[in-house]
């Protein structure tokens, strides 16, 4: 080993292997091969490999040591990275697979894989290891995400801030609720909203209340309307906006011998045939606790997301439904004797997000339509 205070030059002609201390729990053994601007000789850090030119090291017992043949600053370096492909980035490890983060992203897959290539190359490491299951963030990659994560948040703040300053810009209101809500309550909010603020645009996603939660939590999303209890991991950093109780009702076919009444209590449904909500959706959910309390399992033969889906199966005959009122007229289908059927809706953002002009705009407009749903 070279005895502490000897010349560097000197004591090893060729090359030497010294520790380098790092910020991470691990220690760098460098190998570094004596020539000008100490451009060859890999580095090798918990099996990662960097491959920079040019690049100065830290001496062991010292201050970093000097090239003494410095590059011409290049564009891409340390000092100067683009926060678009570090969003990439988290999207991908988010993903799993580039092509679910390229759907997530709007995205074409070669330019996503370009945007990593090029990241890769300004860090001289890999970020993923590719496994049976998908991509796999390698220990590089996950350094970088713990801080750049906050980086991108910071700076995040720091744009909505501004923006809040100039008010209700171009821009887009993200929304996420499921069926019943996409197609029942959100046509006359978003209409009433376009009609005040015919710059703004707004994006619905239809999908179930977990779904919802996750992408809110993920940044994806600025409101949701979910079915309450959300259980979700990570729900509790969502807030409640408003509730409102949405009334599930029954629906019979033509001729069946409920159709002619104006209630129906749970014993009716036995043996019954039965159109449901898909299994695992809250709303299912609701609907099936409610009948087990009263000592019945109701007969789905049929399950699917769509209310639209569901009414028509019940016209041709394939059994009884439940819908929400919000699709009825008046006083049709069935309301249940036993006890009111209902389900809790809760409109929510995440909590530690002040929502954008726009956003918080459109979340007045749907919680006065909340309030007044029948």
């Amino acid at each position: 080993m070279m005895a502490r205070g000897t010349p560097f030059s000197k004591a090893m002609p060729d090359s030497v292997i010294f520790p380098v201390p790092t910020s991470r729990s691990f220690t760098v053994l460098a190998l570094i091969t004596e020539s000008p601007g100490l451009r060859q000789g890999p580095i090798r850090a918990g099996g990662v490999y960097s491959r920079r030119p040019h690049c100065p090291l830290p001496n062991a017992h010292g201050p970093v040591l000097p090239n003494p043949d410095p590059p011409r600053a290049r564009a891409g370096n340390d000092a100067v990275m683009e926060l678009t492909p570090l969003r990439y980035l988290r999207a991908i490890a988010d993903a799993g697979t580039m092509t679910v983060a390229a759907q997530r992203l709007g995205l074409s897959q070669p330019t996503l894989s370009a945007a990593v290539r090029k990241l890769e190359e300004e860090l001289g490491v890999d970020l993923f290891s590719r496994t049976g299951r998908g991509l796999t963030p390698t220990e590089a990659c996950l350094v970088l995400l713990e801080h750049t994560d906050q980086a991108v948040r910071s700076v995040d703040a720091g744009v909505r801030a501004v923006r809040a300053l100039a008010g209700l810009e171009a821009g887009t209101v993200r929304i996420g609720a499921g069926a019943t809500v996409v197609t029942y309550l959100l046509p006359g909010v978003v209409q009433r909203f376009r009609h005040k603020h015919a710059e703004l645009r707004v994006s619905v996603r239809e999908a179930g209340s977990s779904q919802v939660a996750e992408a809110l939590l993920k940044g994806e999303l600025d409101l949701g309307v979910v079915t309450l209890p959300v259980n979700s991991p990570g729900s509790t950093e969502l807030m409640t906006v408003a509730r409102a109780q949405d009334e599930l009702r029954l629906i019979c076919p033509p001729g069946h011998p409920l159709s002619a009444k104006t209630d129906f209590a749970w014993k009716d449904l036995q043996g019954q045939a039965v159109v449901g909500f898909e299994a695992g959706s809250s709303v299912r959910a609701v609907i099936d606790q409610a009948a087990m309390a009263h000592g019945v399992t109701l007969e789905v033969v049929v399950e699917l997301r769509s209310i639209e889906g569901i009414a028509r199966m019940v016209q041709a005959g394939v059994g009884v439904g439940f819908v929400s009122r919000m699709a009825l007229s008046g006083s049709a289908g069935l309301a249940c004797r036993d006890g009111r059927l209902v389900r809790g809706l809760a409109l929510v953002r995440r909590r530690d997000r002040a929502p954008s002009p726009a956003a918080a705009a459109f979340e007045q407009d749907l919680f006065a339509a909340m309030a007044t749903a029948p």
